[in-house]
């Protein structure tokens, strides 16, 4: 069974303990109170989980670089500094509540071609203009196939950090974690041109383990309903 420090990711400690120290405080104020704390510091641990995922190695293979529900599905021109082109490509979007992992993961092994941070507001990242409009932190991978892929991370209406812990350059494997972002948020991904995803709007995704799409497939896009 792995260790409390192995499923608790590195930037959550800190949060932790102020949580687990104001409840202390509220508890010699008043016992209700204190129970208040302790409900909110184990919600707190519960945020900064970071579970161990069975990532599918198979080539070609993308998958999701977040926990949460899909959701947009969109085509759309990448921003001009993703190095993209000008071609419209399938963007997947991904909303994560409160509740969701909020630890990231990288969705497609390569080559870390750049790491782009920019500037933007905090809206609701449920919102499609959240892609153009929120700060977001956009990492782009050069498979060895020698297709592109871009995955943003976006800050929503109370996240207020995106941690990014890779850099141009760097290799990186499917599933690898590279960081996180607090607390409530989405991640955008740009499939490759003429790419079709293997999931539908409304679908829960599994970081590191559900495929978004199948380089190697030529399956068209699948559609869902719910039921």
């Amino acid at each position: 069974m792995p260790n409390l420090l192995s499923i608790i990711h590195s930037d959550g400690w800190k949060f932790i303990s102020i949580f687990a120290a104001v409840a202390f405080i509220l508890a010699m104020i008043n016992p209700n109170l204190g129970w208040v704390g302790a409900v909110l510091t184990v919600w707190c641990m519960y945020f900064f989980r970071n579970p161990t995922r069975t990532v599918p190695l198979r080539e070609g293979l993308i998958v999701s670089p977040a926990d949460g529900i899909v959701c947009l599905i969109v085509t759309a021109v990448p921003p001009a500094e993703f190095e993209l082109g000008d071609a419209p490509r399938t963007r997947v979007s991904i909303f994560l509540n409160v509740f969701d992992v909020h630890v990231n993961r990288v969705p497609v092994a390569g080559t870390v071609h750049n790491v782009i941070y920019h500037e933007g507001q905090f809206l609701n990242a449920s919102f499609d203009k959240a892609s153009e409009k929120n700060e977001r932190n956009t990492v782009i991978v050069d498979t060895i196939t020698g297709e592109r892929v871009a995955f943003a991370q976006i800050a929503g209406l109370i996240a207020r950090r995106i941690r990014c812990d890779i850099a141009p350059q760097e290799t990186v494997e499917t599933g690898q974690v590279f960081g996180l972002i607090r607390f409530g948020s989405r991640m955008d991904v740009y499939l490759p041109e003429g790419a079709e995803p293997l999931v539908v709007e409304g679908q829960r995704m599994i970081a590191g383990e559900t495929v978004l799409h199948d380089m190697n497939n030529q399956e068209p896009a699948r559609r869902g309903i719910k039921r």
